[in-house]
């Protein structure tokens, strides 16, 4: 246990910093990176998937799923940094609180699927993607060429972005049960595979850029 901590905390250590200098960098190196990542993630699903009916629809998806971060990254102008950090970081903080609050408090399932996943862990996730996109919406005018206010809209694209994020990490996680695997892949030391990370992102990012089409999150 203590030795697989170990490996998740060094992978981070390593991969947030250069994830996010790609993310911030833009342009080519980061639609080179986001070429990469969606090659490993069709590998990693034809590997997860080749012997099941429903594989042509995983690629689908995940083609989707990453051209919606190509055009939230690229589309939104001056803005295209602040909205994609502010969908990354919710489903960030959305997944370790649910490990975090999961692992403390415990208590009831909220399903068979995966049975790591509880209420309290739900809850969680909701309260670390509220509390992060608050302190950073204190802070946008020093970080971003933008500034980002508080209000019932921001609430309500927090919470359900949040959700879409655990619904789909909840999803993933039926598929890799039907394929009797824990981990997609082991290309990340202690994490697992490229689908294991960016599980509720798949949809979180398709979701979001859809609303942020109808809408202006900066008023």
């Amino acid at each position: 246990m203590k030795n697989e901590l170990n490996k998740r905390l060094i992978s981070s250590i390593i991969i947030i910093p250069l994830t996010f200098f790609f993310i911030i960098k833009g342009s080519y190196p980061f639609n080179i990176f986001l070429f990469v990542c969606l090659f490993i993630s069709f590998y990693e699903w034809y590997l997860m998937s080749k012997r099941l009916k429903y594989h042509l629809f995983g690629y689908i998806l995940l083609f989707i799923s990453f051209y919606s971060v190509f055009s939230l990254r690229n589309d939104f102008g001056d803005e295209s940094l602040a909205l994609f950090l502010f969908v990354l970081l919710i489903c960030i903080f959305t997944d370790l609180g649910g490990y975090v609050f999961g692992n403390m408090f415990k208590g009831p399932k909220i399903t068979s699927i995966s049975p790591n996943k509880t209420y309290s862990g739900m809850i969680g996730g909701y309260f670390c993607s509220f509390t992060i996109i608050l302190f950073v919406l204190m802070y946008s005018k020093l970080l971003f060429d933008v500034s980002f206010k508080w209000s019932i809209e921001t609430f309500i694209y927090i919470f359900l972005i949040s959700t879409v994020s655990q619904v789909g990490d909840l999803i993933i996680s039926y598929f890799k049960r039907l394929s009797k695997i824990k981990d997609t892949g082991k290309i990340i030391p202690g994490h697992g595979g490229i689908l294991d990370r960016i599980d509720g992102m798949i949809f979180a990012f398709p979701f979001s850029y859809i609303v942020f089409n109808f809408s202006n999150l900066t008023y």
